[in-house]
């Protein structure tokens, strides 16, 4: 066992570095003054600058964020309804199928999905004049469809594993249902919640090849402009672009932790 661990520590390495060493090279020349990217001129924060005066990408990533936000949200709360009904009621008619839809925009890749969408976009237009056209609308439907099937895996993970004998005691005090579920049942599935909201999020930020079919020429999300970008040759505004997602998402993990960490040590101070 022991003669392994310096392997071992060694794949470990090597793996962490493969992963990670091309993000940190590109934050390194997000502070290169040279534009060519791949030869360091000096150190230099004026692509941050120009990135910040940079209206197609400002504008691009509020799209984005707001059509995740909104996406996220409505995941949520359509995730949740179909997770309880899978848990809750094993016997009803069309379980089957909503099983599989669940599961399909899991494994079908995201071409078929996008392509899917644009047709059926384009019938209902044609049939009852909405959407009128292709944009933000339609980029938020998208999304919903497939980041609602990941958000129903994780609440109906949670789901399975809950005491029911809470609801149960509840409900034979008096409570009525609705006033169970918000009470008991939504404070319990919440870290579930939380969990796949964000992860809905992520899926609709990182979202380029669904986007791009449903899209229209006045709706263009960030993955969509950063990809456009680096078809024309990598710019250093990408890489300062890339630079503060990567803080922003290290701090929000960090405080996540953090908050995590504290409630974990609260839980087993009042249990001990």
């Amino acid at each position: 066992m022991f003669r392994r661990a310096p392997l071992l520590m060694t794949v470990l390495l090597f793996g962490y570095a493969f992963l990670y060493g091309p993000i940190l090279s590109l934050m390194v020349y997000s502070f290169n003054e040279s534009r060519l990217v791949t030869v360091w001129g000096g150190f230099s924060t004026k692509w941050y600058g120009e990135l910040l005066h940079n209206e197609q990408i400002l504008g691009a990533a509020w799209l984005s964020i707001k059509i995740a936000a909104i996406n996220a949200s409505a995941a949520v709360v359509l995730g949740t309804l179909a997770a309880m009904a899978l848990v809750r009621y094993r016997r009803f008619r069309g379980r089957t199928s909503l099983e599989i839809m669940v599961t399909a925009p899991m494994v079908l890749p995201d071409v078929i999905i996008g392509l899917s969408l644009l047709l059926l976009f384009v019938s209902m237009q044609t049939l009852i004049g909405w959407p009128a056209g292709r944009g933000q609308t339609t980029i938020t439907l998208a999304h919903i469809t497939f980041s609602m099937a990941y958000v129903t895996v994780v609440v109906r993970s949670r789901l399975a594993h809950m005491d029911m004998s809470l609801e149960e005691a509840a409900l034979d005090l008096g409570a009525r249902p609705l006033k169970v579920f918000f009470a008991i049942t939504l404070p319990i599935i919440a870290p579930a919640l939380v969990a796949g909201w964000l992860l809905a999020f992520t899926l609709s930020m990182d979202d380029l090849v669904i986007a791009s079919f449903v899209s229209g020429p006045g709706a263009t999300t960030l993955p969509m402009v950063v990809y456009s970008s680096v078809r024309l040759g990598v710019s250093p505004q990408i890489n300062a672009l890339a630079t503060l997602i990567v803080v922003i998402v290290s701090i929000a993990v960090v405080i996540a932790g953090v908050l995590l960490y504290r409630q974990e040590k609260n839980s087993a101070y009042r249990n001990g």
